[in-house]
């Protein structure tokens, strides 16, 4: 086994099942047509936390561990005195995921994250842009088994944007079914 590269689980799922599935269903005619998963992005607003850089700096940290890479920093473009907010403050952070780790990721989500989200009943199934890209919410960090919830200071929401090569919302649906996404309609 140790000359064999690891692959992730779902990956293995997409190139051995889902590809057929979805060459059968949408009747595509050659393989490149197949949508597939491009990236996906986590984005972590930490609102009125700007003031504190040390609360900023435990925000992007939670997200490095749930990512399992580097965040970058996403700084304010201009000040707003109302929000006590000045030019160049860190507001949030942003992750994008590819290849591998995207995929640990969806896994992760689908099997452990979503199912531990109070009241979950599924997700909305309208959430696409036009172009097939996903975006959804989720109100707390502490889904994920990375986080520790006895070292938790403040609860963090975040957008998670799966990015598709499907060019339909229906094509996407469809892609992300078929990775197991509990779709309520």
């Amino acid at each position: 086994m140790a000359d064999q590269a690891y692959e992730p689980r779902l990956k293995t799922v997409y190139r051995e099942r889902i590809r057929a599935a979805m060459k059968e269903q949408f009747g595509y005619t050659n393989e490149m047509q197949i949508p597939k998963l491009d990236k996906i992005v986590l984005n972590m607003g930490i609102g009125e936390a700007v003031a504190d850089s040390k609360k900023a700096q435990t925000a992007l940290k939670d997200l490095q561990a749930i990512a399992g890479q580097k965040p970058v920093a996403t700084k304010a473009r201009k000040s707003i005195a109302g929000f006590k907010l000045r030019e160049g403050m860190v507001v949030g952070g942003k992750v994008t995921l590819r290849k591998d780790r995207m995929y640990e990721f969806l896994d992760r989500l689908v099997t452990i994250a979503l199912p531990r989200v109070k009241d979950f009943r599924g997700l909305n199934g309208k959430s696409f842009d036009g172009r097939g890209n996903y975006a959804m919410g989720l109100k707390e960090h502490l889904v994920f088994p990375e986080i520790n919830y006895d070292q938790i200071e403040q609860i963090w929401g975040m957008d998670i944007i799966v990015c598709t090569t499907a060019n339909t919302d229906q094509e996407a649906k469809a892609l992300l079914k078929e990775f197991q996404f509990p779709f309520t309609n």
